[in-house]
């Protein structure tokens, strides 16, 4: 099984560069990603290795928990918790594909309604079909439903 990520490969080395720097957010984060990846590879029925894309996924899971989180801390007048979560999801960032704009996002819906010749609200399960696997890691499932959403009702 030598067809480890490349990413999670840059993902321990950069655990060392940052244990060695004295970097706890760094540290904290990157431990913490590479363990939720471990998590990913063992649960199932059969320990695997993850694809550099599984592992984008796992990160971007773990960006948004740090995102909603914060924005938690925030809500109840806890800032430096909220600080913390921002700090850390920063580090997440910086290892996940850039996210996309709102105009590419449009651009990617229309085509993917141009694509499946859907019409109306009810055809939103067959663009998002055609649309998720061009947006993985770019974009937020929540974010992607709602343009889609809102160019099929109007």
């Amino acid at each position: 099984m030598d067809t480890m990520s490349s990413l999670k490969d840059k993902l321990k080395a950069d655990l060392s560069a940052a244990m060695k720097s004295r970097d706890e957010v760094r540290t904290r984060t990157i431990r913490m990603a590479l363990t939720a990846i471990t998590n990913e590879e063992v649960a199932g029925s059969a320990a695997r290795e993850l694809t550099d894309d599984e592992v984008i996924k796992v990160l971007s899971k773990e960006a948004k928990k740090r995102r909603e989180a914060a924005e938690a801390f925030a809500n109840a007048g806890r800032q430096e918790k909220a600080q913390a979560e921002l700090d850390e999801k920063a580090v997440l960032d910086e290892y996940l594909p850039a996210q996309l704009t709102d105009e590419e996002l449009n651009r990617l819906v229309e085509e993917a309604i141009a694509e499946s010749g859907a019409e109306g609200p009810r055809a939103m399960g067959q663009v998002m079909k055609i649309l998720n696997p061009k947006v993985a890691g770019r974009a937020e499932g929540a974010r992607v439903a709602q343009a889609v959403r809102a160019r099929l009702s109007g």
